[in-house]
């Protein structure tokens, strides 16, 4: 799974027209996230020409969680054409983030 930092945050997420982007706001000392990880990267390969998944570290770039408020890792949030269109937060099943993202994908 690609890192998107606050430096390339809007190339790889804002400016994304083709397909959703689901950015995960992580971090290294957080065990749900950690958790998470191995899903998220197995939706990425599966569903890559759906929708792109990125992580974010929230401690080595930490504007775009201030940006949208992130207070709790993980954090996941779906953007559509450079909007934020859907937040969901903590770890989940692979099965269970499916049906949570059905309604944009």
């Amino acid at each position: 799974m690609a890192e998107v930092t606050d430096a390339d945050f809007e190339a790889e997420v804002l400016r994304e027209a083709d397909r959703p982007v689901l950015v995960e706001f992580t971090a290294d000392w957080c065990g749900p996230c950690r958790q998470l990880a191995p899903v998220l990267s197995e939706l990425a390969r599966e569903e890559a020409d759906r929708i792109k998944i990125l992580q974010l570290d929230v401690d080595r770039s930490p504007e775009a969680a201030i940006a949208y408020r992130v207070l709790s890792a993980p954090t996941m949030i779906v953007f559509r054409k450079g909007e934020p269109v859907k937040q969901m937060v903590g770890a989940r099943a692979k099965r269970k983030l499916l049906a949570d993202l059905a309604d944009v994908l």
